[in-house]
């Protein structure tokens, strides 16, 4: 669980998001990145207890810095009001596949998947599913998978309007084939960041992303 203080500690940031007001209020920042890297630890704790590939995390691996890129940014506002923890399963790969917790007012969620990858690594992951997409198929239909989290996240920037270049357009997998990134997201309840189970409850959901995660992994580590 997140302690109260730390989340009152996000909420007075939403409403005082300047670096005079951080600096005055410098004990409840440190305070609250305290117990930001305790939550961190505690679902930790559980997570490498049912994903091996986790066991070398350490809090510092998981965490997000507070200060926001504003470089090319319109909205200058120094600092993030939210929330996050990632926990890759190959914390020297820049996008390996993970698991994500994200709290936010009005927003709150978990994910896991691969975001974005890059030309080579989307290439791969495609090739796995161009030979392998029965495994992929049994995955997303498990009916475990399909209560929590639906199905893959799908937008107009997420997913090509036409088959990629030299995969067939007919190709009983085209739908998974057009998918630029891999990701499934379930929104929670904020209330539930509170609660003392915390870290064992979101596990539990969590970890119903092991499958498709150690399938894009599989992918990943592919030769071309």
């Amino acid at each position: 669980m997140i302690t109260k203080e730390a989340l009152q500690f996000l909420n007075d940031l939403i409403a005082n998001n300047n670096t005079e007001w951080m600096h005055a209020n410098k004990k409840r920042y440190e305070n609250y990145k305290k117990d930001y890297h305790h939550f961190i630890g505690s679902i930790l704790t559980e997570m490498k207890q049912l994903d091996p590939f986790l066991e070398p995390l350490e809090i510092k691996n998981c965490t997000f810095r507070i200060n926001r890129d504003i470089r090319f940014s319109k909205d200058k506002s120094p600092y993030k009001t939210n929330m996050g923890v990632w926990m890759s399963q190959d914390r020297n790969q820049k996008n390996a596949p993970g698991y994500y917790i994200h709290y936010e007012p009005g927003n709150c969620f978990i994910a896991g998947g691969v975001w974005c990858p890059e030309a080579n690594e989307l290439k791969k992951i495609r090739k796995e599913i161009e030979f392998f997409h029965d495994d992929l198929e049994e995955i997303v239909s498990n009916k475990n998978f399909k209560k929590e989290f639906g199905q893959l996240d799908r937008s107009e920037n997420n997913v090509l309007k036409k088959a990629p270049k030299d995969f067939d357009v007919n190709h009983p997998a085209i739908e998974f084939l057009k998918f630029k990134s891999f990701t499934t997201t379930h929104k929670i309840n904020e209330s539930a960041f509170t609660e003392a189970n915390f870290s064992k409850k979101i596990a539990g959901q969590l970890i119903l992303l092991k499958p498709l995660n150690d399938f894009l992994r599989r992918g990943l580590e592919s030769e071309e």
